[in-house]
């Protein structure tokens, strides 16, 4: 089974990363039910919260599972178990088909993964880095250009103030050149 599609069977209840029955059970290509037997036969090997727990209706209704599905036998008469990676790896002692350990075994890959992922995170590749720079870069431009842009509304503001200025003087001229009166014979530009 594909590493992947483990991992995204792995849930996070209670604080630990667990694993749920019916998963299980799909994996191993058994019912739901034979695995709950097998391990109810077998409580001894599971006793703690460290390796098994069964979920309460709350954890199962709040939680990120999606299990519900529409018709027959879609809800559950028992809450579902969890198993954690302790919890797991004592299922191969009580599952013994050659399928059941091989799923274990890529099970166990899973887990160590997932550990691995949160212990070590993956670094920031060079593009993102690279990325995030040309970013900054295009930000601190684009905050220039609006700086320049308003400086030249201002000074585009201010020439048009003083052609205001300088038209309402003329139209004012104009006004008082009309009341003269002219005589002929006078050219004033002369």
């Amino acid at each position: 089974m594909e590493l992947q599609l483990i991992q995204n069977k792995i849930y996070e209840i209670r604080g630990q990363k667990v694993m749920l029955d019916f998963d299980l059970a799909e994996m191993y290509g058994i019912e739901t039910r034979v695995l709950k037997q097998a391990v109810r036969r077998n409580m001894k090997r599971f006793e703690g919260e460290d390796f098994m727990f069964e979920l309460t209706k709350d954890e199962l209704l709040t939680s990120q599972i999606v299990i519900l599905n529409k018709g027959r036998g879609t809800h559950f008469k028992y809450m579902p178990f969890a198993f954690t990676e302790l919890g797991v790896a004592m299922l191969s002692s009580v599952l013994n088909s050659n399928t059941a350990i091989e799923i274990n075994r890529n099970i166990m890959r899973a887990f160590v993964a997932v550990r691995q992922l949160l212990l070590n995170p993956p670094k920031q590749s060079c593009d993102l880095q690279e990325l995030q720079f040309d970013l900054q870069e295009l930000r601190c431009y684009i905050e220039e250009v609006f700086t320049d842009y308003n400086d030249i509304n201002e000074d585009t503001r201010m020439q048009l103030e003083l052609i205001n200025e300088s038209l309402a003087e003329l139209q004012a001229n104009k006004r008082t050149n009309t009341n003269r009166i002219k005589i002929k014979g006078f050219n004033q530009y002369d």
